[in-house]
């Protein structure tokens, strides 16, 4: 799992619809999910922290968890199927048990943001829809492979296997 951070919305050009960008913690991965404008709306409104007189639909649902004596402890988003994300909301109590709860990334990342709790992605969703976003640091690790692999040869791999066989015994 790979903990990513809420970056913000944007607006896909084309259709209009509102995007939620998430990137990981060192800024290399960006993963953009399309979500409704309700949703957008709502993780806006928490970003910039514009308050609400009445409890909005994702501050109802963490006093609903609170209320149940359980706390919201992570949010995952676990599965892409088609452009079709799927995420987890996972829930804790005082005791020590957990809830699972199957949202859509959308809901789970307001919630998640209201909480204050981690936002981690699975590596194949990451593998299925992620867009690098620090091409300068690709590159570099890239030229840093392939500068080890032209050096590398067969008798390197016959010396690792022989110091990791020594050092299991």
């Amino acid at each position: 799992m790979i903990e990513m951070r809420v970056m913000g919305i944007a607006l896909d050009t084309r259709s209009g619809s509102p995007i939620v960008v998430l990137n990981d913690l060192e800024n290399r991965r960006a993963l953009p999910i399309w979500i409704g404008s309700a949703e957008a709306s709502s993780i806006i409104r928490k970003i910039e922290n514009i308050p609400s007189s009445r409890p909005m639909t994702h501050d109802l649902c963490i006093n609903l968890i609170e209320e149940t004596g359980y706390a919201l402890d992570r949010v995952e988003i676990n599965d892409v199927d088609e452009q079709t994300y799927f995420s987890t909301l996972y829930l804790k109590n005082d005791e020590g048990k957990e809830i699972q709860i199957d949202a859509r990334p959308s809901d789970a990342i307001a919630i998640a943001i209201r909480a204050e709790v981690s936002i981690f992605v699975t590596s194949n969703v990451l593998l299925n829809g992620a867009v690098s976003v620090d091409s300068q640091k690709d590159e570099e690790e890239a030229m840093e492979f392939k500068n080890f692999i032209k050096d590398i040869k067969p008798s390197d791999f016959e010396k690792m296997i022989n110091k990791n066989f020594e050092s299991d015994q």
